[in-house]
């Protein structure tokens, strides 16, 4: 046709921009306990969604899939967000009347208003000339008509005129009458049979017809644009004459040449009212006041009804003439004839076809709000995640049972190791076994003591590094003994001037830390004694085992011949003799022989199915879990969310999903048990022959002897680890001891020093001062230790340099102011590690107190659950300056009383040494009080010793202090539990050697020169 037939589109409704932001957050917030500030993007893109879709929508494909991706992404909102309240405000299409609601509802009904329109303009304006632009308009006029009924049976209560039943049912008979127009015309330009073009022409006058009808009940109303009932009578009419004429024409090839001329009369009829109502409708018709109608609507209406008019006028004329001069048949009346009946036109496509269309989901996209899953879906999802686990369940117990019935029937079988003892029967002369496989662990085995090289070196290192350790605390052990012994010996020569403090107080810790040393190493002992047992039991087989594989493989061909078995006996075995007796005394015959080895083929091959066919069905399980972990049900139970009790059947659909797979491992399971049947089948027949018979018995006889023997070695194999473990921790924990030891070394001879130090110089003041006071019976010889020092000091000389004269009294004297006679000394006063002679002098500074810590108490870590211990930690060094134990205050030696200082009262004595002889106590010395909390006991007079007379001058009383008792034995240090102790007690922290403190230079006293007492 040279003009196209104009379609109705229906009115779009307006609307501007709403806020989803806000309410969206305090959803979030209230209902789903999240962040709203998490989903701010989101929020954002639904806003924008919503501006592209109804924001100047226009009439072509863009504008539509704008509002199916706004309307998909509305319903899926409404999912998680069903009581939102967002002020809606939309114009009505037809008053432009607004109405504002906050029912998300009439959201959606007003966005599937405006996408029907969109869908009916997109029908008016598609050309149909060519069968592409024909069959979009056809679908499109349909869709509209779907939309429009989605409407009406979903939303019940209009609140506005254009979303009202009876509009909504208007607009969506005009679509569906517009739609069976475009067919009409489809079939029409396809030239159909007559008949066929009558009936669907039929149901179009139809329709219109009826539209028409429904259209009086608007006028006045000024609802509905009245261009539009001009348009609907038109075409009520030219569709009508359209039917009759093409049904004259299917009558007249019929042969009722009477009813075809009826018919077309009755066509030229009608085609003349529709060109008339045309023609009226051209000079009514304002193409700006009717945007719904396109502009050429009038001019084509026209042109289209004045065509059909001619047309039917000159086909009614020929068939008059046919009739009168030819055919002479009688003419029915109108009435008499049959109706025509009317082609169903096709149904309205519904929204849900639509939105299932791939096309139109790939345009919706994902879900903005995917992430926020409401808690009645997790639950739903996670009864489906059960669902899953059991169909996974299944299906591994399946498996792994099949895996464990072929497992179980191949190692019955001997299977394949028994096809390769086939092979060596069938290819070895005579029947001869072939060689020995080890297995790999005893390989791996043999290589690992290979290479970790001999024990007995390690052993014996062990041993010394012990002794070594041993004789060492010994040694420091001795080093005390002696210091302490030669401070006694100086204390009964030198008593009372000898004010050096015992050493029991501050060698406690040195010999607490090495009482416990050795008691580490009696428990290192036993642990030593442990891995020596151990590898005494194991020397022989590590020894079979260092050979490396190779040498273990000769010595497994014996084994598994029992001659090793037979060697290591006393005697004959009754178990050897049995070995002797089955041993086979004949070979395989041909006819057995030609027999294996089709049986070796044959069982090769299904051996090779039985594997193919288990990786296979692994391959399938493996798939079959994948998929069920990515299989997710979220979305479809969230939009079956309203729908009730749709869980089962949704699950049972969804699930058998997983039928192919579970399918194909049945089929791998049934067709394993087949293959392991002819196996079975296939050993039974080969072992029938008493050849073969006799050579299995002999290989299983080899076998059994030689997985003993190696399972023997995987045990040796276990305590050769224990005993290399052994002894590395051993050697490591003496060379920690060693370190310990070095540092208590160190400490002890610092210690001896300082003490040997002090006591030197403490006994050459006491010397000296004796020999310048020049009374009192001498003191007793010194030992052979002491007159190297003496000696010394007598032959210091003193002049020149303002020292003492000789003690011969040649030279000079030292007192120029002394009388003639014999100079009688006054009574020594008691002297301390500081101390002068005479009073008169000042007393030394004490020594900062902040540099003498106290040594702490050591408490030993306890055991560890290793048989060898932790190595212990080296002590820090620090500077040791007292001697007291781990409990008492710092203890900085004696300072020098004050003149005229009264005595303290007497102090108990302390026990000494078993080396040290007990003495009396001098009858006049007063015990002295020092400034630490340390009061030591005067120390007991020499036998030969005498103290000089007491003076009237001084104010020391001569009560005498209370008698010194004897010193006991030194108590021997606790037992040790036995095993590695946890590590030897560090010694005391920071000791870096007794420090006397230092020396006060004093005035000089007498005469011109004058020496420092130290």
């Amino acid at each position: 046709m040279a003009f196209q037939s104009p379609l109705i589109s229906i009115p779009k409704k307006t609307t501007t921009d709403v806020d989803w932001t806000g309410p969206i957050r305090s959803i979030i917030a209230q209902s789903y306990g999240e962040d709203p500030k998490n989903y701010t993007e989101e929020c954002a893109v639904l806003q924008r969604c919503r501006q592209d879709a109804v924001r100047g929508a226009g009439s072509d494909t863009t504008a539509r899939d704008l509002i199916y991706k706004y309307f998909g992404q509305l319903e899926l909102l409404e999912l998680r967000f069903a009581e939102i309240k967002v002020t809606f405000p939309w114009n009505d299409a037809f008053t432009e009347k607004l109405t504002t609601q906050t029912s998300l509802a009439f959201e959606k009904a007003s966005i599937i208003h405006l996408l029907s329109s969109v869908l009916s303009a997109l029908a008016s304006s598609s050309s149909r000339a060519d069968p592409e632009g024909l069959k979009r308009a056809y679908y499109n006029s349909r869709a509209a008509a779907g939309m429009l009924t989605y409407i009406n049976e979903n939303f019940l209560h209009a609140p506005s005129t254009d979303l009202s039943r009876e509009v909504v049912h208007f607009c969506c008979g005009v679509t569906m009458a517009q739609a069976a127009e475009i067919f009409t015309e489809k079939l029409v330009d396809e030239k159909k049979a007559p008949g066929l073009v009558a009936r669907s022409a039929n149901q179009t006058a139809g329709m219109y017809a009826a539209l028409v009808e429904e259209m009086k009940d608007f006028q006045g109303k000024g609802i509905m644009d009245r261009n539009w009932m001009f348009i609907v009578q038109i075409k009520a009419k030219l569709f009508a004459s359209l039917a009759q004429y093409y049904r004259s024409t299917a009558d007249a090839a019929a042969g009722k040449h009477g009813a075809a001329l009826v018919r077309m009369k009755m066509a030229d009829t009608a085609a003349l009212e529709a060109q008339r109502q045309a023609t009226g409708f051209f000079y009514s018709f304002v193409a700006a006041s009717t945007p719904t109608l396109p502009s050429d609507a009038s001019t084509s209406l026209q042109e289209i009804t004045k065509a059909h008019a001619t047309l039917c006028k000159e086909a009614k004329d020929q068939a008059s003439r046919n009739n009168d001069l030819i055919y002479h048949d009688i003419l029915p009346s109108e009435a008499s004839l049959p109706a025509i009946e009317k082609l169903p036109t096709a149904p309205a496509v519904t929204i849900q076809e639509i939105y299932a269309n791939p096309d139109v989901s790939k345009l919706i996209g994902p879900d903005i709000f995917g992430r926020l899953i409401p808690l009645a879906v997790h639950e739903s999802a996670s009864v489906y995640s059960e669902e899953k686990a059991k169909l996974v369940r299944s299906e591994v117990e399946r498996v792994d049972m099949s895996e464990g019935e072929i497992r179980a029937g191949l190692e019955h079988l001997g299977l394949p190791g028994l096809v390769s003892q086939w092979r060596r029967i069938l290819d070895s002369d005579e029947g001869e076994e072939g060689e020995v496989e080890l297995s790999s662990a005893v390989r791996r085995l043999a290589e690992e003591v290979q290479r970790g090289g001999a024990i007995e070196p390690m052993l014996r290192e062990l041993d010394g590094e012990r002794e070594k350790a041993e004789r060492e605390l010994r040694e420091l052990t001795a080093m005390l003994d002696n210091e302490s012994r030669d401070c006694e010996r100086m204390r009964a020569k030198f008593n009372p001037q000898f004010t050096q403090s015992p050493s029991g107080p501050h060698t406690a810790h040195f010999r607490n830390n090495i009482s416990s040393n050795l008691g580490s190493l009696q428990a290192a002992a036993s642990s030593d004694s442990n891995v020596q047992s151990l590898w005494r039991d194991i020397r022989d087989q590590v020894g079979a085992l260092s050979g490396g594989p190779s040498a273990l493989s000769r010595v497994a061909e014996e084994v598994a011949a029992g001659k090793q078995m037979k060697a290591a006996s006393n005697g004959p075995s009754l178990l050897d003799l049995q070995e002797d007796i089955s041993a086979p005394s004949g070979g395989v015959d041909p006819r057995e022989m030609e027999e294996l080895g089709r049986a070796i083929s044959d069982a090769s091959d299904r051996l090779d199915r039985l594997s193919k066919i288990r990786r296979e069905r692994d391959e399938v399980l493996k798939d079959l879990k994948e998929k069920l972990q990515s299989d997710d049900v979220s979305n479809l139970l969230l939009l079956n969310r309203r729908a009730q009790n749709v869980e089962p059947q949704l699950f049972a659909t969804e699930l058998e999903k997983f039928r192919p797979y579970q399918s194909r491992i049945a089929s791998a399971v049934a067709a394993c048990q087949s293959v392991l049947q002819e196996l079975e089948m296939l050993v039974h027949q080969v072992e029938k022959g008493k050849g073969m018979k006799e050579r299995s018995r002999s290989t299983r006889d080899r076998t059994r002897r030689l997985r003993d023997w190696e399972r023997s070695l995987e045990s040796v194999g276990e305590q050769y680890s224990e005993v290399r473990a052994g002894l590395g921790k051993g050697l490591g924990f003496y060379e920690s001891l060693g370190g310990v030891i070095e540092e208590l070394k160190r400490e002890v001879k610092g210690f001896v020093s300082t003490r040997e130090g002090e006591r030197g110089r403490m006994v050459s003041e006491i010397e000296m001062r004796q020999r310048i006071s020049g009374g009192g019976s001498p003191p007793p010889l010194p030992s052979s230790s002491s007159r190297g020092i003496e000696s010394q000091l007598a032959g210091m000389s003193l002049g020149g340099s303002g020292g003492y004269g000789s003690a011969s009294g040649s030279g000079s004297s030292a007192y120029p102011n002394s009388p003639s006679g014999p100079y009688v000394p006054p009574p020594p006063k008691p002297v301390s590690s500081y101390g002068s002679m005479n009073s008169s002098l000042p007393n030394p500074p004490p020594p900062p107190s902040q540099a003498r810590p106290a040594y702490p108490a050591y408490t030993p870590p306890p055991p560890s659950s290793a048989s060898y211990p932790a190595p212990p930690p080296r002590p820090s060094q620090h500077s040791y300056d007292s001697y007291g134990s781990s409990s008492a205050q710092p203890s900085y030696g004696y300072q020098s009383p004050a003149p005229n200082h009264p005595p303290p009262p007497p102090q108990p004595s302390y026990p000494s040494y078993t080396s040290a002889p007990a003495y009396p106590a001098p009858p006049s010395q007063p015990a002295r009080q020092t400034s630490s909390s340390y009061y030591p006991t005067p120390p007991p007079a020499h036998q030969s010793y005498a103290p000089p007379p007491q003076q009237q001058q001084h104010s020391y009383p001569s009560h005498p202090p209370p008698g010194q008792p004897s010193y006991s034995a030194y108590p021997p240090p606790a037992p040790v539990p036995q095993g590695y102790p946890s590590g030897p007690p560090p010694p005391h922290a920071g000791y870096s050697g007794y420090a006397s403190p230092p020396p006060q230079q004093q005035p000089n006293q007498y005469g011109q020169g004058g020496y420092g007492y130290r």
